[in-house]
């Protein structure tokens, strides 16, 4: 029998190169993608909802919040990462019907007080001091966390806000106003510090459109229900609550992201064409041209949900310790040592040593009367009841 001829040797030299290759590629690729999932798009969502109208005349703004509060929350945003603020508290009112309920559609079909509403900021505590201190973060120390926006350059911030408004302004609770300059130097100074990554802006109130047009920080996107010159109406009128529920602009848009899931792929473009005018009587506008990414690009869900970004592999992936951009390492240390502690939210302390308050003198009681019992007494035993003719 013949002897079989031997192979060249260098096959399997060039094999295990080929394969070592080919493993390092896709290590490195795997490492790539890693690299690129942590750094790419937004990690987190907040939400700043505003209503800035009191009386029971205005329930309709209030139901405005609730609903948004309600839709974002159904799409994954959790209370800690929502500051919901109402001027007013329609559900304790003694002119409600169905008292502890918000309903935001006619026939009372729909309650969006629920059962587990966090209301951060209420009554009068909604100012635009504190709004503009809860956007740039410039809160006193003891303010609890649940009253704070904690939000970083990763953050996708959804800004809902809603009551009466003009040319320029909108009211808080008839007492003051905050104008869409100051609204504008707010969204910059959340830009310097690094507060948000992108911010949807959504405003329904008359005029509401002169309320971004002094906007000028980037990746900035804002709706609004009414152009200038223009009134933002109501909407569900209900005999038995005897007011409006919802305004126009907000009822559709809400009509709209019941029909979202956290996994849709509806965009912003979509948003925009929600309640044209025939719905809304008004003219609703947006602005994009501060905003980097196509609205088209733009997921529903990068502001009204909170969706995390999760990637399965069944490869191991060894990253690199030093990669840059990551993460800022401290050193053992450099590290404080100092053992945490919880905030005092209130000066304890302070409240317990201090001198108790003088009062105030008051009268006793019945002085005043008793004082002018004797004044007619001395008049009537001075001049007489002839007298009273001159005098009414």
């Amino acid at each position: 029998m013949a002897a079989a001829l031997p192979g060249p040797r260098w096959l399997p030299a060039a094999a295990a190169l080929l394969w070592a290759c080919c493993g390092s590629a896709a290590t490195d690729g795997i490492q790539d993608q890693a690299e690129q999932f942590f750094r790419s798009g937004h990690t987190n969502n907040w939400a700043v909802l505003v209503c800035t109208s009191r009386f029971w005349f205005n329930y309709r703004h209030v139901a405005n919040t609730l609903s948004v509060y309600r839709s974002v929350k159904r799409l994954g945003i959790p209370d800690s990462h929502i500051v919901l603020m109402l001027a007013d508290d329609m559900a304790c009112n003694p002119r409600n019907p169905k008292p502890a309920t918000v309903f935001s559609h006619k026939n009372m079909e729909l309650n969006v007080y629920g059962d587990d509403v966090e209301v951060d900021y209420r009554s009068y505590e909604v100012t635009v001091e504190n709004f503009l201190r809860v956007l740039t973060g410039r809160i006193p120390p003891s303010t609890p966390r649940s009253k704070r926006l904690l939000s970083d350059d990763r953050s996708n911030i959804l800004i809902y806000m809603t009551g009466h408004g003009g040319n320029g302004f909108l009211k808080f609770q008839d007492s003051e106003e905050i104008t869409n300059v100051e609204l504008a130097d707010a969204f910059e100074q959340m830009w310097q510090k690094r507060r948000y990554n992108e911010l949807l802006f959504i405003i329904d109130t008359c005029q509401g459109a002169s309320m971004y047009e002094r906007f000028y920080s980037p990746n900035i996107m804002a709706l609004a229900s009414s152009q200038v010159g223009e009134d933002s109406l109501s909407h569900q009128p209900d005999l038995g609550i005897g007011v409006h529920l919802m305004d126009r602009y907000t009822f559709y848009v809400l009509e709209f992201l019941e029909e979202i899931h956290p996994a849709s792929q509806t965009n912003m473009n979509d948003l925009f064409q929600v309640c044209p005018r025939s719905l809304c009587v008004s003219t609703p506008g947006h602005r994009t041209d501060l905003f980097q990414r196509d609205p088209q690009n733009v997921l529903i869900t990068d502001f009204f949900g909170s969706v995390r970004k999760v990637e399965i592999t069944t490869e191991t992936v060894a990253l690199d310790p030093n990669l840059v951009g990551l993460e800022t390492r401290v050193p053992n240390d450099e590290m404080a040592t100092e053992p945490l502690k919880y905030a005092e939210q209130l000066p304890v302390a302070q409240i317990i040593h201090q001198k108790p308050k003088q009062k105030d003198w008051h009268p006793p009681g019945g002085f005043i009367l008793g004082l002018w019992a004797l004044i007619i007494m001395v008049f009537f035993k001075t001049y007489g009841i002839k007298h009273m003719k001159y005098i009414f």
